[in-house]
């Protein structure tokens, strides 16, 4: 029955979203030509805000605990499981205020309204998943960019999302090279969890009345801590809060 009811919703959820995504793009254009950075960050965050809204006609909700574990005015590293396209708008319209900033796959780059144009001039990573020597130097960027300004880079160490929910092996390189290149970070994971069901049936139609629940937990400063101890820490208390 869920599925029957769900597809005049996706259909309505699907051409709301890509009218946001038509609208935003000029926008977008015009805060960075004209306005600077901090306008289009802002075109960026309310951008999100209208799509996390427009999910609300799925009947998703937001549940989203450990605000107060968020640093001020830090570099951040935000670390999270990754299971939906979701988790992406959450994050940066509810932690707006600490300038998250991506590391995504080259692909995303090019042909998609307001999304490419984003993560091309917003300071985000354009990596190359089968050619190191494109992404490393990628990832370097972003990390001194966050550890120079007090902003956030987001990483999702699974690799690809989660169709269940069922967390993946993180992958150590990128961590290590945010590590490395960001020594006044914070480590900050957070467990996201129920995104993958807006997405159960595959990319159409979508899950309806969705409880999505984003953990943030307390942060690490990488500097009191080894790579090999901050990563593990950080899988593990990722992966323990992650329900199945």
């Amino acid at each position: 029955m869920e599925k029957i009811l769900s597809y005049p919703l996706s259909i309505l959820y699907t051409l709301v979203f890509f009218i946001w995504l038509l609208i935003f793009h000029p926008i977008q254009w015009v805060c960075f030509n004209l306005f600077g950075y901090n306008a289009h960050r802002l075109s960026v965050a309310y951008l999100n805000l209208c799509l996390v809204r427009t999910a609300h006609l799925l009947g998703t909700t937001y549940h989203i605990k450990g605000m107060e574990n968020v640093p001020e005015n830090k570099p951040l590293i935000i670390v999270a499981n990754h299971q939906s396209l979701h988790d992406i708008t959450t994050i940066i319209w509810f932690l707006r205020k600490v300038h998250p900033k991506f590391i995504s796959k080259i692909e995303l780059g090019k042909g998609i309204p307001s999304v490419s144009y984003n993560l091309r001039h917003g300071g985000s990573a354009l990596i190359d998943r089968k050619d190191p020597k494109q992404a490393l130097p990628e990832i370097k960027k972003v990390a001194e960019l966050v550890n120079n300004n007090n902003y956030s880079v987001v990483i999702f160490p699974e690799g690809t999302r989660s169709k269940t929910g069922t967390p993946k092996p993180f992958a150590v390189n990128g961590l290590k090279m945010l590590y490395k290149f960001a020594p006044d970070a914070y480590f900050l994971p957070i467990t996201i969890n129920n995104s993958w069901k807006m997405t159960k049936f595959g990319t159409f139609p979508l899950g309806l009345g969705t409880r999505l629940e984003f953990t943030i937990h307390k942060p690490m400063k990488i500097s009191e801590h080894p790579f090999e101890e901050i990563f593990e820490k950080t899988e593990t208390i990722i992966t323990k809060h992650i329900k199945i």
